[in-house]
């Protein structure tokens, strides 16, 4: 995970000379067998400062580290407008007013992604991993440019999708309009 945002915000070169052995003219490992995870942890030391100096605390918290906002307590939970969710992270969209409904479960919920085409999400800004840090299989939710934390989807949700996108308020930026 923290290779490919190192990939997406350094480049791929820089990323591939992290990830391989320094190594002199002679074959010998250069600068004393200095390891090159050393390097690897700078930078990705370095990133999460840049995103600590970007969020707020919980949205770091949330987004960075995959913590959860409290239930009940987020911005967006009971927001009607319509409009467009954001990546708080990389302004990408990720999911439309028009799916937005309330499964009183205490965070925004989504029936589906914006850009979702029937069960098709390919055109979508998010991608789903298992997630088994609570003792207990779930899909988790995350945007597909950063990397960001964004909540858990569950099979529970109304029909057509049967999908319920439980989403971390503080992961999310709103802009009013046609919400489509």
């Amino acid at each position: 995970m923290a290779a490919r945002l190192l990939q997406r915000m350094l480049g791929s070169r820089l990323l591939l000379f992290l990830r391989s052995p320094l190594r002199s003219s002679s074959g010998s490992r250069a600068h004393g067998g200095t390891d090159t995870g050393s390097l690897t942890k700078q930078a990705e030391a370095t990133v999460a400062t840049d995103w600590k100096k970007k969020l707020t605390p919980e949205q770091f918290y949330v987004t960075r580290e995959k913590g959860t906002e409290p239930p009940f307590s987020g911005i967006y939970l009971n927001n009607t407008e319509s409009g467009i969710y954001y990546c708080v992270c990389c302004n990408t969209p990720l999911f439309s007013s028009e799916k937005k409904y309330n499964s009183g479960t205490g965070w925004p919920s989504f029936s589906e992604a914006y850009g979702t085409c029937g069960r098709d999400e390919s055109n979508t800004n998010i991608m789903r991993r298992p997630d088994n840090s609570l003792g207990s299989t779930r899909t988790e939710v995350v945007c597909k440019q950063c990397d960001a934390h964004l909540g858990h989807v569950f099979d529970d949700g109304p029909t057509p999708s049967g999908q319920r996108f439980c989403i971390n308020s503080v992961s999310l930026n709103f802009r009013p309009g046609s919400g489509q």
